[in-house]
C-alpha cells in the first residue's frame, strides 16, 4: 500500500525494513525583509519584494533500514541531518516524498521536549511515555528499570524544575531507551552525564547491535565506528555517501582537511 506523497506513516508489516524512505524533500520558508504594517507590505509587493526566500533543507533522499540495524548519520552542522531525524519521528512532515515506519519509534531529539518543570519526575516519566505512544500500565513495567538506569531514584517526587541540565538529560535518555519501541531514534546524546554514566550507556548501546533498530547522528567518528553496523553521510540536503562505518568515518574527517 502506498502513502500519499508529504505523508509518514507507522505500521506493522513483515518488511525486513524498519525504516523506508523515498524521495524525501524538505524545505523552510525564510523571511528577509519585514513589513511593518499592511502599507509596507502591499508596497513591497507592489515593487516585487517577496519578503522571504526558501531553503531547501534535504533534496530528494531516499535510504533503507532493515530491522536491527544499527545506522549512523553523520553531516556537518546545517546538513539537514537532524530535520531528517525530526521527519522520522514525526515532528516535521516532508513536502515530498515517502516515509514509512515499520512498528513503533521512540525519539531522543531535543532534551525538555515533553517535559514539564512544574511537575515531578514520577509525573514527567508518565507524561513523557503518554507522549510516546505508551499506556500506564506499560509505563508501570518500565517505570523502576527507568530511573534505575538513570540514578536518580531519591529524585523521584521533586520538581524538575529544581533537577540540573544534566538529571533532566540522564531521565530523558533513561525513558528514552527504556520505553521499548522497535525503533530508536538518537541525536548527540552519548556524552550524558559523568564518565561512569556515560560508560554505562556505552555497554547498553553494545548490547543493542543487531537486537534493535537504532538510528544515531552524531559527530563523532569514534561512536560510528564503535557502534554501527553502517553510516550515511549528508551534506546539503542529499546523501553523498553511504557504506561501512569505517569508510564514512574517514570521508567525514576529509571534509575538514
Amino acid at each position: 500500500m502506498k502513502r500519499k506523497i508529504g505523508t509518514r506513516r507507522e505500521v506493522r508489516t513483515e518488511s525486513e525494513y524498519a525504516i523506508e524512505v523515498e524521495h524525501l524533500s524538505k524545505s523552510f520558508i525564510l523571511p528577509t525583509e519585514r513589513a511593518w504594517g499592511l502599507k509596507q507590505a502591499i508596497f513591497n509587493r507592489l515593487r516585487g519584494v517577496k519578503g522571504y526566500r526558501e531553503q531547501r533543507v534535504l533534496n530528494n533522499i531516499s535510504f533503507n533500514i532493515r530491522k536491527g540495524e544499527f545506522v549512523g548519520i553523520v553531516g556537518r552542522n546545517g546538513s539537514g541531518k537532524s530535520t531528517l531525524l525530526k521527519i522520522l519521528a514525526g515532528i516535521y512532515y516532508p513536502e515530498k516524498g515517502e516515509v514509512t515506519i515499520n512498528g513503533s519509534l521512540v525519539p531522543f531529539i531535543e532534551l525538555g521536549v515533553g517535559f514539564n518543570p512544574e511537575l515531578t519526575g514520577r509525573e514527567n516519566v508518565y507524561l513523557n511515555g503518554a507522549l510516546l505512544g505508551f499506556s500506564n500500565k506499560e509505563m508501570d513495567e518500565m517505570y523502576e528499570e527507568i530511573w534505575k538506569f538513570a540514578e536518580l531514584e531519591q529524585f523521584q517526587d521533586q520538581k524538575l524544575k529544581n533537577y540540573s541540565s544534566g538529571m533532566q538529560v540522564r531521565l530523558a535518555f533513561s525513558i528514552a531507551i527504556r520505553a521499548r519501541g522497535d525503533i530508536l531514534i538518537l541525536d548527540e546524546v552519548l556524552a550524558v552525564g559523568d564518565a561512569a554514566f556515560q560508560q554505562k550507556c556505552n555497554d547498553y548501546f553494545a548490547s543493542l547491535k543487531g537486537n534493535q533498530t537504532v538510528i544515531l547522528v552524531t559527530h563523532s567518528m569514534e561512536n560510528v565506528r564503535k557502534f554501527c553496523d553502517r553510516a550515511i553521510m549528508i551534506e546539503g540536503g542529499k546523501i553523498v555517501k553511504e557504506g561501512e562505518p569505517d569508510v564514512i568515518a574517514k570521508e567525514y574527517m576529509k571534509l575538514f582537511s
